[in-house]
């Protein structure tokens, strides 16, 4: 098993965080649309010059009563127009690089007519990551605890 949750992430690698929060005028559609068409050209044309992978994802409106220190919110105002474009690249120069390609740019430029945010696209280094255990090593990693308590 690998310890990594993002295959071939190296241990320096970056990750970029874009928040996108949708114009009233625009759906959550055409959001996917013209991200589909960026992320499309990034695997295209950065796939060997330092892009290693990526996701979006939409706020579910849910907010974790469990997991949260702010009050006990019963939903988030910015469900179904809030979404997260995460990126996961080798290095910060290869990201700024993929910025500049001239495929890149008129795509990018369409994403943000959809942001009544702007946009701040904010780079973190990764200090942890890992995928979950499989049933059996669950089973003995909650065994090892046990025995060391």
């Amino acid at each position: 098993m690998a310890n990594g949750l993002i295959t071939n992430f190296p241990y320096d690698g970056v990750v970029t965080i874009n928040r996108v929060i949708l114009k009233p005028e625009y759906t959550i559609d055409d959001l996917q649309e013209r991200v589909a068409f960026l992320c499309e050209n990034v695997k295209t044309y950065h796939s060997d010059t330092g892009f290693i992978g990526g996701f979006v994802a939409l706020n579910s409106g849910e907010v974790s009563n469990e997991g949260s220190t702010i009050g006990q919110a019963v939903e988030s105002d910015l469900k179904g127009k809030e979404a997260l474009i995460i990126t996961f690249w080798k290095s910060f120069e290869d990201h700024e690089d993929s910025h500049k390609s001239e495929t890149f740019q008129p795509l990018f430029k369409q994403v943000l007519e959809l942001c009544e945010n702007g946009n701040e696209e904010i780079a973190y280094e990764m200090l942890w990551q890992g995928a979950a255990y499989s049933s059996e090593e669950a089973k003995a990693a909650r065994k090892a605890k046990e025995l060391a308590a």
